[in-house]
């Protein structure tokens, strides 16, 4: 089956992200490009053609989405949190597939990554708040606990994304705490922080979507003394926000005619 053409002569957005097999994982995503297809209709976008793919571990595969369009420009963006290795090794080589499977009929932008990003933070605030943390209380510390990667960029990335949060937003410390490939653990920094004082220890959750890693940060950072553990960051209306700007840039790069304009409110 094929995909309509977009509508109003934008490209349509394949929005790629990591797949789980925690079912949870794709209904989140799904809810989230729900948002954003919400968000778009309200500046102007309305039939914006948005499409879900995953790199693993669920279909549609992005291959498959892009193998499914009509020739012609597509957006592709990366929904992940930082600029790692699926962003720049294994998403661009299955795009590059994927336009010379097509004969050249497919145009390919390749837009970045959510993140880093400072709309991310007011998304943390917001998922701490949920779980009932006062934002930017100063004798609370919160453990930025995101997936990690063995790409020392992606771990500074996380890191300084950290540093700009405490500097700017009235928090006792933020530091960061990896599930994988690089350290300290979410519940290693949490021990950490108790160590040095702080009264409260809170976990923020860097993650998109439910699955492994999610409930691994949550389990043991509540082990390790954590008060407050907030829920992944899902279709926070940031990342619809993120999503839509992202895709504005992508076509601004590649000189499309009058690219939709970068959102500037939260909706």
């Amino acid at each position: 089956m094929r995909y309509p053409r977009v509508a109003r002569g934008l490209p349509p957005l394949v929005a790629v992200a990591h797949g789980s097999r925690d079912p949870r994982a794709a209904a989140t995503i799904s809810e989230l490009l729900d948002r954003v297809r919400w968000s778009a209709s309200h500046r102007g976008l309305g039939g914006l053609d948005v499409h879900a793919a995953y790199l693993g571990h669920a279909a549609p595969s992005p291959g498959q989405v892009l193998g499914a369009l009509p020739p012609g420009p597509v957006v592709v963006l990366p929904l992940l949190l930082t600029d790692a290795y699926h962003s720049k090794t294994d998403l661009p080589a299955v795009l590059r597939a994927a336009a010379d499977q097509s004969g050249g009929g497919l145009r390919v932008s390749y837009g970045d990554p959510l993140g880093p990003d400072p709309l991310l933070i007011h998304a943390l605030e917001r998922r701490l708040a949920e779980a009932g943390v006062v934002p930017g209380n100063r004798e609370t510390s919160v453990v930025l606990a995101a997936a990690g990667s063995s790409d020392p960029g992606a771990c500074a990335d996380i890191a300084g994304l950290a540093g700009r949060w405490r500097a700017r937003h009235g928090w006792r410390d933020v530091a960061p705490g990896y599930t994988s490939a690089a350290a300290p653990s979410p519940a290693a920094a949490v021990a950490a922080l108790r160590a040095d004082g702080a009264r409260r220890v809170v976990v923020a959750s860097y993650l998109l979507a439910p699955g492994r890693f999610a409930t691994q940060i949550r389990d043991q950072s509540l082990a390790a003394g954590a008060t407050a553990v907030s829920g992944v960051l899902g279709a926070a209306p940031e990342l619809a926000c993120l999503v839509l700007s992202r895709y504005a840039a992508a076509l601004a790069r590649a000189g499309a005619a009058q690219p939709p304009e970068a959102p500037a409110r939260i909706a």
